[in-house]
């Protein structure tokens, strides 16, 4: 047995050990908030400045979308709920996760699609349900499931961008952009930007574990392999 008390050879896993491996982390996530917490201070004067990516007129986009389509198709429904901002173009989980494998293991427990990157800066889920306040429900959910973690949700609609932190369940401290990508990978902006896709980092080498490629024992093992013991008295950390 685990001295985490998870026994990675065991098939299943009940609630009480699905708690018990994720409690170890919220120690490390707290230590984190706090070790950047003065940073995150000045951080936040920064994002009183708000970017607006956006100067075109919606409607006007809208009614020049309408009028180059004769016989709309579910294509054009999906770029209009895009203009509209009831769909949003990309929405990203920015988190300190170093594993796209972890990650990925996360989101699957927490009952959420999305694509997960790794790196070095942290790993970033891409996720795929994009409808309404489908980000924000998947931000939610994913820093309920893993207490004590903080995330930085980052949602283009209608091209304008936002970024808002979670943690335990709660939006909190929104950024501008600029501030943003300043702190995370470069391939962050491009994706929010569109200038690069999903496809092409898969292509340029870069680790993609998609959360639906798990089952929920699989997701369990997972962590249970990136779980040690520290020293006596002291939480489980990330490896």
């Amino acid at each position: 047995m685990d001295p985490d008390g998870i026994d990675p050879d065991d098939a299943h896993f009940s609630d009480e050990e699905l708690e018990a491996a994720l409690a170890g982390f919220e120690k490390e996530f707290s230590d984190d908030a706090a070790s950047d917490g003065k940073s995150s201070d000045q951080d936040g004067a920064s994002s009183d400045s708000s970017v607006d990516s956006s100067t075109d007129d919606v409607a006007d986009a809208v009614n020049e979308a309408m009028a180059d389509v004769v016989d709309p198709s579910v294509g054009f429904d999906n770029e209009l709920a895009g203009l509209l901002g009831n769909k949003a173009k990309i929405a990203l989980i920015v988190t300190r996760v170093a594993s796209a494998e972890l990650l990925a293991a996360f989101c699957q427990l927490s009952d959420i699609s999305a694509e997960c990157i790794g790196s070095n800066q942290g790993a970033v889920a891409v996720l795929k349900n994009l409808d309404g306040d489908g980000p924000e429900a998947a931000a939610k959910d994913l820093t309920t499931v893993v207490s004590g973690m903080a995330v930085v949700l980052a949602v283009n609609r209608a091209d304008k961008l936002e970024a808002t932190m979670y943690m335990q369940g709660d939006a909190g401290q929104t950024f501008a952009p600029p501030v943003l990508f300043n702190s995370t990978p470069r391939f962050v902006e491009d994706l929010m930007l569109g200038i690069v896709t999903l496809v092409q980092l898969k292509s340029q080498g870069f680790e993609v574990v998609n959360s639906a490629d798990l089952n929920h024992d699989q997701a369990m093992d997972i962590l249970a392999r990136h779980t040690r013991q520290g020293r006596a008295g002291r939480g489980s950390r990330i490896e």
